[in-house]
């Protein structure tokens, strides 16, 4: 969802700022990153009202969805066409999960030089099983280094 929400929010309602800071802030908070975007879209467009309307807006169709799938799939979850259909979909998945990503990578300034802060945190998560919450609380730390540093100059 998070690049039909780019696509639809940046330009119309949102720059490209706003919606990478929404993003960043989305990813932080618990729950369903998509859910939080809205919520947090709605709320700086029309304060409460517009974030509960967002968050109906978008959890609802995926609800429903989900509802109507899981009613019918116990019939067909045996199915040996119906498994290799879910096989095949899993590469999509990944490069619709990847695409968002490097576009959210561009607009936050990261290039071959600061890539290896990514490489780093993806390997101390996936690799080391190092927690998401130290390694946002090092980013914290570091952000408010090189802040106070800025400041000193």
């Amino acid at each position: 969802m998070l690049p039909l929400m780019e696509q639809e929010l940046v330009g119309t309602y949102l720059s490209k700022e706003d919606f990478l800071d929404i993003t960043a802030v989305a990813q932080s908070a618990p729950g369903i990153m998509a859910i939080n975007v809205a919520i947090l879209t709605g709320y700086r467009l029309q304060r409460v009202p517009g974030a509960i309307l967002a968050a109906c807006g978008a959890a609802l169709p995926s609800f429903v969805i989900i509802l109507l799938i899981a009613l019918f799939f116990q019939k067909f979850a045996e199915n040996p066409v119906v498994r290799r259909i879910f096989r095949g979909v899993r590469p999509a998945v990944v490069a619709l999960i990847m695409v968002p990503v490097f576009n959210l990578a561009k607009s936050a300034g990261v290039t071959l030089k600061t890539v290896w802060v990514c490489v780093a945190v993806a390997a101390a998560v996936w690799l080391f099983q190092i927690s998401p919450v130290y390694v946002v609380l090092v980013a914290i730390g570091c952000g408010l280094l090189l802040s106070k540093k800025e400041r000193a100059k």
